[in-house]
């Protein structure tokens, strides 16, 4: 087996692992706590956390968790985990199915290989850069579309709702509100929708499984104002994120100015 099919074994092993780890929890009856940026943080998130770290990275390979302490001793290696336990934990505490698992492995500083699962809707988005993507073990692409008329872009719930969409309205194309970043990237991978940005900065562990998805599905990706951006670096958080069909590009830009 090489080392990429062993990586997307471990991946999968890890998504599904992960899941049953949450079964147990109930929305609307979970214990929450407020980190001190003011997101929510739950006895899923670490629980889930715990099991990627004891299933994930093995020795000589890095990690870097949204639940875990960060040990910058990652920065020394090659090979790095970069993971969000539970993408959306608003959305998982109000039972809405926009949330996700989201596992992402970077390799010299580029996201290479990636799943991402949302157990309510049990889709499960898989791939590499040198494989391809699937949605539950079927090929799968980004869009065809061509035209951003008629097309459907996923944004952020809070985003919209703060009026930060308010300029992309009445444009042509259906403004779609939803939770987790991972999942609307995992979306626009599977072709299931045909674009997604988001305006406000965002850590590493949101994006990378989805900008290797993205990639591997044959869409375009990049972090807005950094362009040729390279990921494990010692401060996560980065710039928006635009991601969508090479053949919607110039139009995107054009229409919004991104």
């Amino acid at each position: 087996m090489s080392q990429r099919d062993s990586d997307l074994q471990r991946i999968e092993a890890g998504l599904r692992a992960a899941a049953e780890a949450l079964a147990p929890f109930t929305p609307g009856a979970i214990a929450v706590e407020m980190k001190s940026g003011g997101d929510p943080v739950t006895e899923a998130d670490r629980r889930v956390d715990e099991v990627l770290r004891r299933l994930l990275p093995q020795e000589g390979e890095g990690w870097l968790s949204e639940e875990t302490v960060d040990d910058l001793a990652r920065l020394d290696y090659e090979r790095v985990w970069v993971v969000d336990p539970l993408d959306g934990t608003r959305e998982f505490i109000e039972g809405i199915p926009e949330w996700s698992i989201s596992i992402g492995l970077v390799e010299e500083g580029q996201p290479m290989a990636g799943g991402i699962y949302n157990p309510s809707t049990d889709q499960l988005v898989l791939g590499a850069t040198d494989r391809g993507v699937t949605l539950n073990g079927e090929p799968a692409r980004v869009s065809a579309r061509r035209k951003l008329e008629g097309a459907v872009v996923l944004a952020s719930r809070s985003e919209v709702k703060r009026g930060e969409w308010d300029r992309f309205m009445s444009r042509g194309f259906e403004v779609r509100p939803c939770g987790s970043v991972a999942y609307k990237l995992a979306q626009v991978a599977a072709g299931l929708v045909d674009a997604t940005w988001t305006l406000v900065p965002k850590n590493e562990w949101d994006v990378v499984a989805g900008v290797a998805l993205v990639r591997a599905a044959g869409g375009h990706i990049e972090v807005l104002e950094e362009p040729e951006r390279t990921f494990n670096r010692e401060n996560p958080l980065m710039a928006g994120m635009l991601a969508h069909p090479p053949s919607l590009d110039a139009e995107i830009r054009r229409e919004t100015g991104l």
